[in-house]
């Protein structure tokens, strides 16, 4: 490994590219798996915890690592695909031990752990050999102190912590999607998680709670303050705030619906009222819509809302007043494909797709999934009798359903050699 430099701080593996020498991407760093010795020797390094595309977590031992830098990991190209699985005498450093508090050997001075480094010893094994903390702010001090200090130089570290913070581990994983996120929290202990989830702020914490199992959002939710709770679910999206709210039991779900705000509770409880497996209970009831007077222009600056989903933002509604749902009588759909053929200047109902039915809110999941195909759709209109537009019905919920619900968890696999031909 005389590639590698000898000293890697691990906070800055987190995210990083794993190659086999082919040039092919395995998949991502997400943590670094040690074990503690006993005494003042230094943790040995065992390996990295590596995602691969399937979102599996698996576990890549460092003598299968040719190289470690400051871009990208390099693998021997033998990868064990089985799912990682932490033993008890194993520490995750990410995860685990940035935040917590250690105290300096010398001065006795508390400290909170915000990165560790790595080196490889003569005898090719890696060991974790540097801490890097922080010290408290002092009288007349803004900024505590921060040290790189030896291992032995610090105690405490191998022990649990109650009211672990999360500041450094968020900032090491500030870069993630809200999906990679979501696994990555997933993984850790409800004691983790909680502490993370205490540190994210309402809207980082309701887009990750839309991408986790249905008990980890029931868990997460639960380990909050109800009035914060109220909060995080008038960030989330109407169908995924309702989706939530219908598994906790009915007390906890009234009380929270009755501490959001009045219009994000309404929404919600229009959606609990469909059955979940039903254009009505899959769709979302804040599409894109628009007047029939609006421009090219006005669609596509709504469209360029960050917050929207890729197949919320694939087309805008065009109905009469009222505009929000339900609607005034639905006219029909703008395909931002079509709308960029035409001047900005235009009306969108010179280009408005009015040959589509939409679908109604009882519709079948089956029935959902079978439109969605026909017409090559990435969302689609649910109607009520009168053709008021009640909402829009994405691919991304569909195939959320019709996927098995552990879809999430990774399956097992056996070994691969991912150079065979």
């Amino acid at each position: 490994m005389s590639s590698s430099p000898s000293r890697v701080y691990i906070a800055r593996l987190a995210g990083l590219p794993v190659y086999d020498p082919n040039g092919d991407q395995v998949g991502k760093v997400r943590d670094v798996v040690v074990m503690l010795r006993q005494g003042h020797q230094p943790p040995r390094v065992l390996g990295l915890v590596v995602e691969v595309f399937t979102r599996r977590r698996i576990f890549l031992p460092m003598t299968r690592v040719t190289s470690v830098d400051a871009g990208h990991v390099i693998t021997t190209g033998l990868v064990n695909m089985r799912r990682f699985e932490q033993r008890a005498t194993e520490v995750l450093v990410l995860a685990e031990l940035l935040d917590r508090k250690v105290t300096i050997r010398e001065t006795g001075a508390t400290a909170v752990v915000f990165d560790l480094a790595m080196e490889q010893w003569r005898t090719r094994d890696w060991v974790l050999s540097k801490v890097a903390v922080t010290e408290g702010a002092k009288r007349f001090r803004r900024r505590g102190q921060s040290h790189v200090l030896d291992w032995a130089d610090v105690s405490d570290l191998g022990q649990a912590e109650e009211g672990q913070g999360a500041t450094h581990i968020l900032a090491a994983f500030e870069s993630m999607k809200p999906a990679d996120l979501a696994g990555v929290l997933h993984e850790l202990s409800p004691k983790r998680r909680k502490e993370i989830a205490a540190a994210l702020d309402d809207e980082r914490l309701a887009d990750v709670l839309e991408e986790l199992p249905e008990d980890d959002q029931v868990e997460i939710l639960a380990g909050l303050d109800t009035e914060r709770a109220a909060d995080v679910l008038e960030e989330m999206s109407p169908d995924d705030a309702a989706d939530l709210i219908a598994d906790l039991p009915t007390e906890t779900a009234e009380r929270l619906l009755t501490l959001m705000e009045p219009d994000e509770a309404e929404d919600v409880r229009r959606l609990l009222t469909y059955e979940e497996r039903t254009a009505g209970g899959l769709m979302t009831s804040e599409p894109v819509i628009l007047p029939a007077d609006a421009t090219i222009a006005d669609a596509l600056a709504h469209v360029r809302n960050a917050e929207l989903s890729p197949a919320l933002a694939a087309m805008v509604y065009v109905c009469r007043p009222p505009l929000e749902t339900p609607t005034g009588r639905f006219i029909g759909i703008g395909h931002i494909q079509r709308l960029l053929r035409e001047p900005p200047s235009a009306l969108v109902s010179v280009a408005l797709d009015t040959d589509l039915d939409g679908l109604r809110a009882d519709d079948s999941l089956h029935t959902v999934s079978k439109y969605l195909a026909t017409y090559n759709l990435v969302a689609a209109p649910v109607l009520d009798d009168e053709g008021r537009l009640l909402g829009a019905v994405t691919v991304d919920d569909v195939l959320d359903h019709l996927l098995p619900s552990d879809w999430r968890e990774s399956q097992q696999q056996p070994e691969v050699d991912r150079n065979a031909p």
